[in-house]
C-alpha cells in the first residue's frame, strides 16, 4: 500500500507527540490535570445537565405532547427543565435531612458506645476462657471511655490550630460554591440549547471528519448514553427500594436505629456491590452499641434481604437495563475503586458494561461474517 505526503505527515506528527509525550511523562499529566482543574466547572456541569436531561425529557413528554400550540411549544422546555432542576434539588435535600443528622448520630452512637463494646468483648472472653486471667484483669481495668477521649483528642490536636482550620475551611467552601455555580449555569445554557449544539457539532464533524469516523463516534456514544442512563436511573431506583425494605423490615423485628440505618443502607446502595456492605457494617455496629444479639439478628435479615435484592430487584432494575454480568460488575467496582475511588466504582460500572456490550457486538459480527 502506498502512502502519499497527507498520510505520512500525519504518521510522522503522531510519533513525534508520542515521543514528547513519553519524554516529558511527568509534565503532561501535569499539564493535563491542571487543564481538567480549570475546566472542573464546566466538566461538573455537563454531568449535572446529563442527568437532570434525564428527568426533563420524561418532563416533556407529561407536558401536553399532542398539543401543537406555539405557547405550549415554547414553555415545555422552560417548565420541564425547572421541574426537573427542582425534583433534583427536593432530592438532595432529602437526603442531606436524612443522612446528616443520622450520620451525626451514629458518630456519637459509635463513639459513645465503643467503652461498653468493648467491656462487653473482655466479658464474653472471660467467660470463654479465650484469653488467660492475668490479660483479662488488665483489660478490665483500663477506662477505655478515657482512653477514646485520648485518641479523639490526638486526632483532633493533629488538624492543626483553630485560625488555620477556619481559613482553610472558608476558602474550600467559597471555592465550592463558585465552582457550583458556574457548572449550575454552564448545565443551564447545554439543556437549554441541546438541539442548537449538537446541530453545530454535527455540522463541524462533517468537515472535518470521514463519515467511517463519524459514524463510529456516534455508535460509540450511543452506547455510552444507554449505559449510563440506564445505570443512574436503576440505580436510584434500586437504593430506594432497598433502604425502604430495609427500614419497614427493622420496624417490624424491632430494632434499634431503624429510620438512621435504612436512611444509610439506601445512601451506600448507590455503590454498586460494595455499598450495602458498607452499610451493613456501620448499621451492625451501631445496633451492637445496644445489643450483640440484635446485632446478629440485623446482620441476619440484611443477608437475607441481600439476596432478595441481589436475585430479584437488581436483576430486573439494573442488571437486564444495562446487561453486564454479575463478574464483571465486580471487576469493574474493583478496578474503579482502586483507581478513582467511590467516583471510581459509579462510573466504573456503566462503562464496563459499555465496553462489554461493544467487545460482544464486534464479536457477533465477526461471527456472522464466519
Amino acid at each position: 500500500m502506498k502512502l502519499n505526503f497527507k498520510q505520512l505527515f500525519k504518521i510522522a506528527l503522531v510519533a513525534f507527540l508520542f515521543f514528547l509525550a513519553t519524554l516529558y511523562w511527568e509534565g503532561a499529566i501535569a499539564l493535563i490535570g491542571k487543564i481538567l482543574g480549570a475546566a472542573s466547572p464546566l466538566l461538573i456541569g455537563a454531568m449535572i445537565a446529563y442527568v437532570v436531561n434525564i428527568l426533563m425529557t420524561r418532563y416533556e413528554s407529561w407536558f401536553f405532547p399532542k398539543s401543537k400550540k406555539k405557547v405550549t411549544s415554547h414553555l415545555r422546555r422552560p417548565i420541564s427543565m425547572l421541574s426537573a432542576y427542582f425534583s433534583v434539588i427536593a432530592v438532595i435535600v432529602l437526603v442531606v435531612w436524612l443522612i446528616v443528622p443520622q450520620l451525626s448520630a451514629c458518630i456519637q452512637v459509635i463513639v459513645s458506645g465503643l467503652p461498653r463494646v468493648f467491656t462487653n468483648t473482655v466479658a464474653f472472653l472471660d467467660r470463654s476462657g479465650v484469653l488467660p486471667d492475668n490479660i483479662v484483669d488488665t483489660l478490665l481495668k483500663i477506662d477505655w471511655r478515657s482512653r477514646i477521649g485520648q485518641i479523639v483528642e490526638v486526632v483532633t490536636a493533629g488538624v492543626g490550630s483553630v485560625v488555620d482550620v477556619v481559613v482553610t475551611t472558608v476558602t474550600s467552601v467559597f471555592s465550592g460554591l463558585v465552582t457550583a455555580l458556574l457548572a449550575l449555569i454552564f448545565s443551564i445554557y447545554l439543556l437549554s440549547a441541546k438541539e442548537s449544539l449538537a446541530h453545530q457539532i454535527r455540522r463541524v464533524a462533517r468537515q472535518i471528519l470521514p463519515q467511517r469516523v463519524r459514524s463510529t463516534i456516534r455508535y460509540l456514544l450511543k452506547v455510552l448514553d444507554h449505559s449510563f442512563h440506564h445505570f443512574i436511573v436503576g440505580q436510584c431506583t434500586e437504593a430506594v427500594i432497598l433502604g425502604v425494605l430495609c427500614t419497614i423490615g427493622m420496624f417490624i423485628f424491632r430494632l434499634p436505629y431503624a429510620t438512621m440505618i435504612g436512611a444509610l443502607v439506601a445512601f451506600t446502595a448507590l455503590i454498586p456491590v460494595a455499598g450495602a456492605y458498607i452499610g451493613a457494617i456501620v448499621g451492625a455496629f451501631m445496633i451492637l452499641t445496644v445489643s450483640p444479639i440484635k446485632a446478629l439478628g440485623f446482620l441476619i435479615f440484611l443477608i437475607i434481604l441481600q439476596q432478595l435484592e441481589g436475585n430479584i430487584i437488581y436483576p430486573k432494575v439494573v442488571g437486564s437495563s444495562i446487561g453486564l454480568p454479575g463478574i464483571w460488575v465486580l471487576a469493574a467496582v474493583t478496578v474503579g475503586g482502586g483507581i478513582a475511588g467511590v467516583a471510581g466504582m459509579l462510573f466504573g460500572v456503566p462503562l464496563c458494561a459499555a465496553i462489554y456490550r461493544i467487545v460482544r457486538e464486534q464479536i457477533q459480527k465477526k461471527e456472522q461474517l464466519t
